[in-house]
């Protein structure tokens, strides 16, 4: 067991004669600002009350911006059926169609450890404004391109932009919501993927119908989904809040409830200090890796979002009713995952076992699919969108990394190992889709097979190794060696006064706080 002064950097000094542990003010969580010396009692009501309050305020914008960020970033594969590898003006190839692909990604795993450094350091809630501005005038620059290297680089700046949201979200979502209410949280904002879809194919079928000699139909749709992101940017700026502490929509007495909410995570809300031993734990955490190939493996198949168009069209379908079936995919993505992260978040310790149910089900579809004859085009389509559901065990191990992680460094290292895993996965996905295996794509949908009962049984693993964790600290008994830690405070007038800190406000990591125990 690690001593306490080398955990959290605690000097002993005199204070009223008595020996106290100190910490620095830098040191602890910034909730310790609003919460130390103060015995302040929960009540049920007041806490619901502010809880519903602050879904008001961040979940509608969470979710718009989510569903854009999709909507987005799946352009390109919505593009493909509107005439962007026919046309004459604007040619690709299959190569160069999936080399764009692999090129987000790329930039995004670049750019995936700056982007979480930025993180910890500035306000969340500017910096992300600040890349959904960028990324917002990039897609618009879609529309400009005319080769390759036109879009290679608006590809880029698309990936660079992204590697702030969903890190971002995860810690926005850790530092509002209590454990039990992460997974669903994290679902309600992680499906507007879905409605994404739903959006783009009723917009890109109504690019079809305008008539213009100057623009193409997804030119249009570039244009028409930047517009609405440029619009989200600025709405963000203003009013999405940076943390629970200083939250505009939160009175001061209201801030005080909200992180106090969340003092059963044992985790805190944010220190804007980089401290390199949380850094250092964070590689050698088991959990960390575990979670890491889970996040790559996983998302080998994510190519699916940017080939679902030519999917369905292989199927024997035209452009306008593959467009239209396109939306279909997106309340089946939108069921999938609401019901998963429903079952995760009922099912007692049945987060893991929730996510390879519905690995189980994609596993079916992708077998069907390559064996159902090509005349079958109704049960080949069907046999797609059971497919589907292995989109939502990744909602689920979003969720699961925010709520088994403590320590603010440590948090968003984590994160960013996670969406360094999600980079390289997409980033090969997209490699396998090669133009011989049309328009049937054997290879690639027993590909997905694989890499789905892959995962399935990292998330095995992964439950095997936190409910071992959590038996071996039930066996070493209560952990007392952070209950009375102080901070010193500088009254206005001068004076020095020590306020006693809760342990969950000591920006301690899950390894350092014995008492922390990893939900399942």
């Amino acid at each position: 067991m690690v001593a306490m002064e080398s955990d959290s950097s605690i000097e002993k000094r005199s204070v009223d004669e008595t020996a106290k542990p100190h910490l620095a003010t830098h040191d602890v969580d910034v909730a310790a600002e609003l919460t130390a010396g103060k015995d302040f009692v929960l009540d049920p009501a007041e806490a619901a009350r502010v809880r519903r309050k602050i879904d008001w305020h961040l979940m509608p914008l969470m979710c718009i911006l989510y569903m854009m960020q999709f909507a987005d970033k799946t352009t390109l594969g919505q593009s493909a059926v509107l005439g962007l590898l026919t046309s004459p003006k604007h040619h690709l190839t299959q190569s160069q169609f999936n080399w764009l692909g692999t090129i987000f990604y790329l930039f995004f795993l670049g750019f995936e450890w700056p982007q979480n450094l930025a993180l910890q350091y500035l306000p969340v809630g500017k910096w992300m404004s600040i890349n959904i501005l960028i990324w917002a005038i990039a897609l618009l620059c879609h529309a400009a391109a005319t080769n390759f290297g036109g879009f290679f680089a608006c590809r880029a700046f698309l990936g660079i932009c992204e590697g702030a949201i969903t890190p971002g979200f995860m810690i926005v979502t850790s530092m509002f919501y209590t454990r039990q209410e992460q997974t669903q949280r994290v679902g309600y904002w992680f499906l507007m993927n879905g409605a994404a879809i739903i959006l783009l194919g009723l917009v890109a079928y109504g690019t079809l119908h305008i008539h213009s000699t100057v623009l193409e139909a997804w030119q249009w749709l570039m244009i028409i989904t930047g517009i609405i992101t440029f619009v989200v940017a600025i709405l963000f700026w203003f009013f999405f809040p940076d943390s629970p502490a200083n939250a505009w929509f939160l009175t001061p007495e209201e801030r005080v409830i909200a992180i106090e909410r969340i003092k059963v995570n044992q985790a805190g809300v944010e220190n804007k200090h980089f401290k390199v031993e949380q850094f250092i734990e964070c590689l050698k955490d088991p959990k960390t890796w575990l979670f890491f190939f889970f996040s790559a493996i996983s998302n080998v198949t994510n190519s699916l979002s940017n080939q679902r168009q030519l999917i369905v069209a292989g199927f024997g379908f035209n452009p306008l009713q593959t467009t239209l079936l396109g939306c279909v995919d997106g309340v089946v993505e939108i069921i999938v995952i609401f019901c998963t992260v429903t079952s995760a978040t009922y099912w007692k310790n049945g987060r893991a076992y929730s996510a390879v149910l519905a690995y189980c089900v994609a596993i079916l579809g992708s077998i069907l699919v390559n064996t159902l004859p090509s005349s079958d085009r109704v049960g080949l389509l069907f046999s797609y969108w059971i497919s589907i559901s292995s989109i939502a065990p990744f909602v689920v191990m979003l969720a699961w990394v925010g709520s088994t992680t403590a320590g603010h460094t440590k948090r968003l290292t984590t994160n960013a190992i996670v969406m360094i895993g999600y980079a390289v996965g997409n980033a090969a996905g997209p490699q396998y889709w090669e133009k011989k295996y049309q328009p049937r794509n054997h290879i690639p949908w027993l590909i997905l097979s694989i890499c789905w009962a892959v995962s399935a049984l990292l998330l095995l693993a992964t439950r095997f190794y936190l409910a071992w964790e959590n038996a071996r600290r039930d066996r070493e008994g209560p952990d007392t060696r952070f209950d009375d830690v102080y901070v010193t405070e500088k009254l206005p007038d001068g004076s020095l006064v020590d306020k006693k800190v809760d342990k969950a406000f000591l920006d301690l990591t899950d390894m350092q706080n014995r008492d922390f125990r990893y939900v399942l």
